[in-house]
């Protein structure tokens, strides 16, 4: 059976270079970095160039990064530690209605404990109105959090505008930068970002690392206390590994091969999308009048009156991997929160598929999913009580 991944939303598989320049601090400098004997120190070094690599890719500087165990963690440190460290002083955080689950939960989480939060409309095709957030901000709001690309509809948002908005109105700028990271050019000072949360495994390196930027000055209160690693702000042992692989992972984002294969991506999501609307009843979620705007590795598309969770395993039973949204709500059989704040209809949501794609994958591969796809959204109908 053929083996075909389009599921790099989720997480990617890691680039060979990334994986050979981890073994290394597996078996043989593979010393706690907090330890002061000269493998110690070999391990803090090695951590340390990866922050540097890091830092220079967002025009952040080195101390501001901070590394963590990936993005949800990340999230939640910006929340919970932001609002412990302004609470009661200021209580009012402003959020989009499509942002990913960790920062939605957070948000539950903190308005139990007396948070004030606003939830922002998106327009249809999931960018978050600015009228509405300059509206929303308050004396008492501390932060806004934007999520720089949605990760199930792969609408890239406009951090400039929105980081102007808050430098006007002297709010600190949150966003969850995970799907973009690489893909989308971010830069810390020219869009007024306060703190970015980045990872690794969705740009080809390990999983279980990420990393958040915090600007200079910001306080914030650890959620982890213990020895005060990071700067004091995520104590515990160092994942020396996983940060090595993260620093090589970025590296190779500047390289002419990585920009090629971003290249590579549009094309083929181009061609997906062109194809997959000749389906009768199929429509695109997301930016489709201008896919600059969108990511160029994400399809998230609706079959009217089918059931995505269908579609998906029969694809699965066929070697390809999709998903039916976020795999960290994969398990649910909820209607996305993202599709509905589009206003799409249950029997638009409920039929829908993301496919989203890597360097990897080829034009070969597109056309299998293309055979298969339109056989089983053919078959399905035939037997959906819903088909006209």
């Amino acid at each position: 059976m053929k083996e075909i991944y389009f599921d790099n939303a989720a997480t990617t598989r890691i680039d060979d270079e990334v994986l050979k320049e981890m073994i290394k601090y597996f078996k043989k400098e593979y010393a706690n970095a907090s330890s002061l004997h000269f493998k110690g120190r070999i391990a803090k070094e090695a951590i340390e160039k990866a922050r540097e690599i890091i830092a220079k890719s967002i025009n952040a500087e080195k101390e501001e990064i901070i590394f963590t165990s990936g993005g949800t963690e990340s999230n939640n440190l910006i929340l919970k530690g932001l609002f412990f460290s302004n609470y009661p002083e200021k209580d009012h955080i402003i959020v989009s209605k499509i942002e990913h689950d960790c920062i939605l939960n957070s948000c539950k989480f903190l308005e139990a404990l007396g948070a004030k939060i606003t939830y922002l409309n998106v327009d249809s095709e999931g960018f978050v109105d600015l009228e509405e957030l300059k509206k929303s901000i308050t004396e008492k709001t501390f932060l806004v959090s934007i999520m720089h690309v949605n990760n199930e509809i792969g609408t890239i948002q406009n951090l400039e505008e929105i980081g102007k908005i808050c430098k006007e109105k002297n709010v600190l700028f949150h966003t969850d930068a995970c799907q973009s990271f690489t893909k989308v050019p971010i830069d810390v000072k020219k869009q007024n970002l306060g703190l970015v949360t980045l990872n690794s495994h969705k740009i080809h390196g390990p999983k279980g690392v990420g990393a958040l930027y915090v600007k200079k000055g910001t306080l914030i209160t650890p959620l982890i206390d213990g020895g005060g690693h990071e700067n004091g702000k995520r104590s515990g042992t160092e994942n020396v590994t996983g940060i090595v692989g993260f620093g090589k992972a970025v590296e190779i984002s500047n390289t002419l091969n990585h920009k090629e294969g971003l290249k590579k991506m549009r094309e083929l999501q181009e061609y997906l999308i062109k194809e997959l609307s000749k389906i009768p009843n199929t429509r695109i979620n997301g930016p489709i009048k201008d896919l600059d705007k969108r990511l160029c590795n994400n399809i998230n598309v609706s079959f009217k009156n089918i059931e995505g969770e269908s579609i998906m395993m029969l694809l699965s039973e066929k070697g390809i991997c999709v998903s039916t949204g976020s795999a960290c709500s994969s398990h649910s059989l909820k209607t996305s929160h993202v599709l509905k704040a589009l206003n799409l209809i249950p029997l638009e949501a409920n039929g829908t598929i993301r496919v989203s794609l890597s360097k990897y994958n080829t034009k070969e591969e597109i056309d299998y999913f293309l055979k298969n796809i339109n056989t089983i959204v053919k078959r399905l109908r035939k037997i959906s009580p819903f088909s006209d």
